[in-house]
């Protein structure tokens, strides 16, 4: 009995809709922009948050790194100065791995060579735009990379200085296209090096390409590239995360011995944790929630009110047909409810709209940034409710209304 009432009332709520169907549509669309907003940028922050994760967090968040950290600005006696911490030199970088001994750790290290090399492959070329980095057997591991095609390097590559190096997945893509990578000599700085291994694809972050990089071993890139000044950056992975704490502290010690830091000194370098980048990146994105929130609220309130004066509207043209269907043995609750579902139906069907558009709107956001789209189905939970809130406050006293109504006082009514 109950559902074929519900389905009356379902029938007599579309039948409603299709009479007013101009008021209708506009209310849909004052709810439509709302959730529309409020799904967008839901979605482009999911999207972030996505992509910043799989950049990211595939460091492994037993991973942390000791690097310059230049520029840093300290506060002294109230003056602020600018703090350039100094280089970590090879000799350094070298001394540290001898001393650093703590338990369950691997020790990387790494530079960049240069990010403006030209590649070549018999007579073909790239742009001047390839990152060379110079690596030992661990980087790959330590780094989160992964090795697609071939193999990655081992011990008796980085010991005995081979001409071999690992390229990032656009090159499969352009200077190696569609043919097996594996064993094929490039040239880099009339070097030639072989081919052992294709990195798997890992896109780009915030617009820079992770995937035009080539791989050499350490020693050979210290002497094709000599320029001054070369930064090294240390690597750590620890395989037990229960002991990562200890492991930085025993690392940030063993630095400052390098550095022959005294006491009192601050420390001139950096220690960077992958989970820490991560968190701080992330924490941007409470901002667009915030704003997300405000928007849902703004959604509300001014859907609410628009939902509500068209079944007020509503309640008042249908006097004579409410009085009708009390005449005949309606309750007051049949009437009530038959009113709710009306507004519950356009509060959906503006919800539904608002999703689409919302999730389209921030997909093509995603993809011009180039962020990792994936289905927000917290940003579709939170916009269903946030319908079906506008639906409820909207619907209860119109439907009150209507089912108060004196039946020989509404069938009188012209």
């Amino acid at each position: 009995m109950m559902l074929k009432l519900f389905k009356e009332n379902i029938r007599i709520a579309f039948g409603s809709i299709k009479t007013q169907l101009l008021r209708t549509i506009l209310t849909v669309l004052i709810i439509a922009i709302g959730i529309t907003a409020l799904v967008g940028i839901l979605t482009v922050v999911t999207a972030l948050e996505n992509t910043v994760s799989t950049n990211f967090a595939s460091m492994g968040a037993n991973t942390f790194n000791i690097n310059q950290y230049a520029n840093t600005v300290k506060n002294r006696g109230g003056n602020e100065r600018e703090i350039i911490n100094p280089i970590i030199s090879y000799p350094e970088a070298v001394a540290f791995k001898n001393k650093y001994k703590y338990p369950f750790t691997e020790t990387s290290l790494s530079f960049t060579a240069t990010s403006t090399a030209e590649v070549k492959y018999l007579d073909q070329k790239t742009d001047p735009e390839i990152k060379i980095l110079g690596v030992d057997e661990h980087f790959i591991s330590n780094s989160g990379l992964e090795i697609n095609l071939g193999r990655s390097f081992n011990q008796f590559d980085i010991d005995n200085n081979t001409y071999s190096c690992v390229v990032g997945s656009d090159f499969e893509k352009g200077l190696l296209k569609d043919i097996n990578p594996i064993d094929k000599i490039i040239s880099i700085r009339g070097a030639r090096f072989k081919v052992i291994g294709v990195l798997k694809e890992k896109g780009s972050t915030f617009g820079n390409s992770q995937d035009l990089r080539v791989l050499i071993p350490i020693q050979v890139a210290r002497s094709l590239f000599t320029a001054p000044n070369i930064n090294y950056t240390m690597s750590i992975m620890v395989s037990k995360k229960e002991l990562l704490d200890q492991a930085i502290d025993n690392a940030t010690s063993t630095m400052r011995r390098v550095r022959k830091l005294s006491p009192v000194r601050d420390n001139n370098f950096g220690i960077g944790r992958s989970d820490d980048l991560i968190n701080r990146i992330l924490g941007i994105t409470q901002y667009l929630d915030w704003a997300s929130a405000i928007i849902s609220i703004i959604t509300i309130l001014g859907s609410s009110i628009a939902l509500m004066n068209i079944m007020i509207v509503s309640v008042t043209e249908r006097t004579r047909e409410i009085g009708v269907r009390k005449a005949l043995g309606a309750t007051r609750a049949t009437v009530a409810f038959q009113f709710f579902i009306e507004t519950l139906l356009i509060g959906q069907i503006g919800g539904l709209v608002g999703i689409i558009l919302g999730m389209l709107i921030g997909f093509g956001i995603a993809t011009a940034m180039s962020f990792a789209f994936v289905v927000p189905w917290f940003a579709i939970t939170i916009a269903f409710g946030t319908s079906f809130m506008v639906a409820i406050v909207s619907g209860l006293y119109p439907a009150i209304k209507a089912s108060q109504l004196d039946p020989i006082e509404a069938l009188r009514y012209e």
